[in-house]
């Protein structure tokens, strides 16, 4: 309950938004008193004998006296009537001049327009506002107090309105559940036109349509669910969408004469059987509507501070079996990329359907490209050559992908038109001035935001900027694959040569498959070049397991008590294998069978066993080569005998979070004794190797029980779960969501080898 923020609401009209308005105002104490008026008496009767409202009537002025906020919740036409009754009530001394006034229509221009017509100047409390709500039954009797509830609420804030009457309308509505969203009335009018009263419209002529055929009643009986969802909103009351459809009549003949457009370019591709024209378009439309979903709803592609899934997790000591782990995010990246630049179709398998890598595929759709699935890991590219994009009309959506943004960039500052990358709350407090700066020398124009140079990145056509990119030299002050590789895809368009030198080597995904595509690049020890103007040629790319994602269960195996685990195919890149590197040093049993190459990539069966870990000071030359498997290293170093020391990782500093700080927080939870450095970690392990070999050992608990905060994390997330093999306690883990975007499916594999973790999607 919260206190009253009005002495007396008034509010004309008892139907389901008027009603329901009503409800939840009473429900919720804010308001004194409550009136309304409907010439509906037996509304009016009923809404009082069910002690919902105060005082009720057919005519205005017998309960108007007094109010503070008045709500017009009639058909849209009938607004300007009853503005005439509320400036009469104004003139007699019954409402005062700054009585607040809203109304719940759906179109806003024709309200001020009236408003104007009225009053001859707008009135200080006018708040016009629009609840994007509803229901199938109209009426008093379908009022729900929580009809409001996480809908959103459009106020139209007038320069000609008070800052009071706007913040108390606000308040009003937040207090009912309500999300409120600020816009221009005329803006509001548009996207209502686009998304609201156009398909009311198409459901009305459909139905009348169908009905209008001699053998209409076939056509109904025999209608599947499509029709019935599509024209559901036929039902709707004829007269409220009679008024507004003549009452924001300029922008809904705008949105229908656009659509005719695009109706009369589906007949064309049908006509002519332009299969992958059609494909492109059905595609894009089923991306887009998944897409969007994404973004207004609570998952991975939105603000993570609104998530609240979380793993708990039982201890087990053993895991075994073999499986398969799903693709490599790396290469699903590139293949989506490069095959949408080539010429030619390219097919691609085992792609990661992860919501990083499906964070690109959207990205290519929103720039004109033909996409078909993925369906179970495959994919076809329909490719649109190097100068095929077309601009997005929306900023690019990249998600919490890094890989995403940072490679895009590179290829969109050569493109001819202006774009925009965006993402999600974490993505975009991510640095992004280290691929900008080195674009900006090459010529691009790009700008980043404030002063940390974060996203959202705007980046300006060459088009505008008025000459290519030239080709350059840059010496990489730390080795990043994502700034390699951002700088040699811009190359793909400079003039003359772009060369790109790594103080250490990293993974090398970009230069193998721009090999694989059929453009020529240069490695000379740890100098890769290309030479802008060439093409690339569709083909098949086959994407292996991806090693960072089976690194978690080889720590898992190597940890835990009697346990032998087999991952099938999974990618050996050797810019990729620093994780079995380190973790033969450490004395981990790993063996490699049936090692093979695939689409340009080697891959092996990994089979890891439990093995006696021992602290070791990892070589700084391994570092790039293990850098997004450090998260789950640390896990091993806890569970080997002695200190573990790891320098030169202040690339772990800048993903998706500090990894050194968080994994050092959530070790110090579980009981571990570890030390940040500038540039790395130094953990003192529990483990009680023997010289015998004897891993019965791996049986004691490393680890305490605790909650542990993954700060919307993956790859933290994931390294704590495998952290459980070795506790004493239940472990939960805050903040899982994001294990989507790398490992679909993580938690259903780990129990399906012997783990015990059960997910929450309702923690909070």
């Amino acid at each position: 309950m919260h206190r009253p923020i009005f002495e007396q609401v008034c509010v004309i009209g008892l139907g389901l938004i008027g009603a329901s308005f009503a409800q939840a105002i009473k429900d919720n104490g804010l308001s004194e008193r409550l009136v309304a008026v409907d010439r509906h008496a037996p509304s009016i009767t009923e809404a009082i004998e069910h002690g919902l409202l105060d005082a009720g009537s057919a005519n205005l002025q017998d309960v108007i006296s007094g109010s503070d906020l008045i709500i017009i919740a009639v058909p849209v036409q009938a607004v300007q009537a009853v503005f005439v009754d509320i400036k009469q009530a104004m003139d007699n001394g019954q409402l005062a001049a700054d009585c607040i006034l809203t109304d719940v229509c759906s179109t806003k221009v024709n309200i001020i327009d009236a408003a104007k017509a009225v009053f001859g100047s707008l009135p200080v409390g006018l708040v016009p506002a629009h609840p994007i709500a509803g229901a199938e039954n109209s009426g008093y009797h379908a009022r729900r107090a929580s009809l409001f509830v996480n809908h959103s609420v459009i106020i139209c804030e007038l320069a000609t309105t008070s800052n009071v009457a706007i913040t108390k309308l606000r308040l009003l509505w937040e207090s009912v559940g309500a999300n409120v969203i600020s816009m221009d009335a005329g803006h509001h009018d548009r996207i209502l036109a686009h998304t609201s009263h156009l398909p009311h419209l198409l459901a009305f002529n459909l139905v009348e349509q169908l009905a209008s055929h001699d053998d209409n009643l076939d056509m109904f009986r025999y209608a599947a669910g499509g029709f019935r969802d599509f024209t559901r909103i036929a039902a709707s009351d004829p007269k409220m969408w009679h008024d507004i459809f003549f009452a924001n009549q300029s922008a809904i003949v705008s949105a229908l004469d656009e659509y005719g457009v695009y109706l009369q370019t589906m007949r064309q591709l049908i006509i002519g059987k332009d299969s992958t024209a059609l494909m492109g378009l059905l595609g894009r439309a089923q991306a887009a509507r998944r897409h969007f979903g994404h973004m207004l709803a609570s998952t991975p592609y939105t603000d993570t501070s609104a998530m609240s899934a979380s793993y708990n997790i039982t201890p087990s000591n053993t895991v075994s079996g073999t499986i398969a782990i799903p693709g490599d995010k790396s290469i699903s990246h590139r293949s989506i990329m490069l095959g949408s630049l080539a010429t030619g179709v390219t097919h691609v398998t085992g792609f990661l359907e992860g919501e990083d890598a499906l964070a690109t595929l959207q990205a290519f759709r929103d720039m004109g490209v033909t996409i078909e699935g993925p369906d179970t890991g495959n994919l076809t590219i329909h490719g649109v050559g190097m100068n095929g994009l077309k601009p997005s009309k929306t900023p690019l959506y990249m998600g919490n992908s890094g890989t995403s943004m940072r490679l895009l960039s590179g290829i969109l500052a050569a493109q001819s038109f202006d774009s925009v990358l965006t993402g999600d709350t974490s993505l975009n407090k991510r640095p992004m001035e280290r691929v900008a700066a080195p674009l900006r020398t090459m010529g691009a124009v790009i700008q980043s935001t404030g002063h940390s140079g974060t996203a959202p990145l705007s980046i300006t056509g060459r088009d505008t900027a008025g000459k290519p990119l030239q080709g350059t030299e840059y010496d990489m002050p730390v080795a990043s694959a994502q700034v390699k590789s951002c700088l040699l895809l811009a190359g793909l368009w400079a003039e003359g040569t772009t060369t790109v030198t790594q103080p250490e080597i990293s993974r090398d995904h970009t230069e193998r498959m721009l090999s694989a595509f059929g453009y020529p690049v240069i490695v000379e020890g740890n100098r890769i070049s290309v030479t802008g103007g060439g093409t690339l040629t569709g083909g098949d790319i086959a994407v292996p397991a991806d090693i960072s994602s089976a690194a978690f269960f080889m720590v898992a195996a190597a940890i835990s008590q009697n346990s032998e685990l087999t991952l099938t195919q999974v990618g050996i890149n050797p810019t990729r294998t620093g994780v079995i590197d380190i973790l033969k040093l450490m004395n981990a049993d790993i063996s490699l069978s049936n090692e093979a190459h695939v689409g340009g990539e080697p891959v092996a069966d990994i089979t890891i066993r439990s093995s006696n870990l021992v602290g070791i000071e990892i070589p700084e030359h391994l570092v790039p080569l293990a850098i997004d498997e450090f998260p789950v290293l640390f896990v091993a170093a806890s569970c080997a005998k002695g200190r573990t020391v790891l320098t030169g990782a202040k690339e772990l500093r800048v993903k998706e979070s500090d990894r050194i700080a968080v994994m050092a927080e959530g070790l110090q939870t579980l009981g571990i004794d570890c030390t940040v450095t500038d540039d790395g970690l130094i953990i003192e392990g529990k483990g009680t190797a023997t010289e015998s070999g004897d891993i019965n050992n791996n049986s004691q608990p490393v680890f305490g029980g605790g909650h542990i905060v993954s700060h919307h994390d993956h790859r933290i997330a994931m390294s704590f779960s495998v952290a459980s093999l070795r506790a004493s306690e239940q472990i939960t883990i805050e903040g899982t969501e994001t294990v989507n975007t790398s490992f679909p499916g993580f938690a259903e594999l780990a129990n399906q080898i012997g783990m015990s973790i059960q997910v929450d999607t309702d923690a909070e």
